[in-house]
């Protein structure tokens, strides 16, 4: 979900966004974190003079389904799982949209949310590209999946996904991790390109540079003013157990609270197959200072809603038995293009009709 030197993440209910499908559970703890799939996007030529690239990470978090005690995270698991939390504490604290949308999902659906993914931008540049953000998470058990390009965007994106197989889909963490193993350098040197305390890790740019990479793509200028913080996190409706678990009726709620939904392609974004639904929320906007001193409002992170639905060959399992391994998963180039115009500024000066 990112290009450029940008690269754009995406962590599923167990930390993904591009594969198996899990969930992420909103809550303090970080033992409801579970195993996440990534997706890294990139390739950008700059005014014609330098090739970066920029890429997108997905990754999905599998639900943990017994109590935080039954967990035997150690030390390496608890570190992962504080990550992601503090990416999450960090996403939440700057984005009042999506912080109000999580609240009144969880008000009306006795306080039980997952998240389908994560996603991140970053730069493919000197080692700040795809392979730096992928190590973080490959350092955790992570593999890489297909490859997605995004012709028009000048990007492209590789999804990762946890390594454990689907019998244990519900073990998260629990699987074959080896992060915890190493020393761990290249891991804090990888959080730290990250920005994963919502600082930026270069020096603030001039307005006359932003406006010049704005103009190449807006997906790039966003990274350059937000650095690697969490560009969204996406809300698994299919998880939800009220009526909002159907993704029109989520849309529906949301524009009634008084939320703009991207109207890119449509408010909702149907897959080929009809199989994977998603929506999103238009960014919020904040100042951002540039060097020069001149202060202007640039676009922040937004919220993302997919629904999965059942594959064909599960359709007459009983709907208690269905389980994310019965549903589609992965992403759609279609709709993930679609989904990143939420940033742009066609649709933050969109008026609402």
């Amino acid at each position: 979900m990112l290009r450029f030197p940008p690269v754009e993440f995406s962590l599923r209910p167990s930390l993904s966004s591009l594969s198996s499908s899990s969930s992420l559970f909103l809550s303090n703890s970080p033992n409801n974190f579970i195993s996440p799939k990534i997706r890294i996007e990139g390739d950008f030529n700059f005014l014609g003079r330098t090739t970066h690239h920029l890429s997108a990470m997905s990754a999905s978090i599998n639900e943990h389904h017994g109590h935080p005690q039954d967990c035997s995270f150690r030390g390496g698991e608890s570190f992962f799982m504080n990550i992601l939390a503090t990416m999450e504490t960090v996403y939440l604290n700057r984005n009042p949209t999506a912080k109000a949308i999580l609240e009144l999902v969880r008000s009306v659906d006795d306080d039980r949310l997952c998240y389908d993914h994560f996603a991140f931008r970053t730069y493919g540049v000197n080692g700040h590209g795809i392979d730096s953000m992928a190590k973080l998470f490959m350092d955790f058990g992570y593999v890489q999946r297909e490859e997605l390009r995004f012709p028009a965007k000048k990007l492209k994106a590789f999804w990762f996904a946890p390594n454990v197989p689907h019998s244990d889909a519900g073990a998260g963490v629990n699987g074959p991790l080896r992060g915890y193993l190493y020393q761990n350098f290249s891991l804090i040197k990888c959080l730290q390109k990250l920005s994963a305390l919502g600082c930026l890790t270069w020096e603030k740019p001039s307005y006359s540079e932003f406006q010049q990479l704005a103009r190449e793509s807006e997906y790039a200028a966003w990274t350059l003013v937000n650095g690697y913080m969490l560009n969204h996190v996406t809300i698994s409706a299919h998880r939800l157990k009220s009526h909002l678990r159907n993704i029109r009726n989520l849309n529906q709620f949301i524009e009634e609270n008084g939320f703009k939904l991207n109207s890119e392609g449509g408010i909702l974004k149907v897959s080929p197959d009809g199989l994977l639904l998603q929506s999103s929320t238009v960014a919020d906007s904040t100042s951002f200072q540039f060097a020069e001193g001149i202060v202007e409002s640039i676009p922040c992170s937004y919220i993302e809603f997919a629904e999965r639905l059942v594959l064909p060959q599960f359709k007459n399992l009983p709907e208690n038995e269905v389980k994310e391994i019965h549903r589609r998963d992965g992403f759609e180039v279609g709709n993930a293009d679609k989904i990143f115009e939420s940033t742009s500024m066609d649709q933050l000066t969109r008026k609402v009709a």
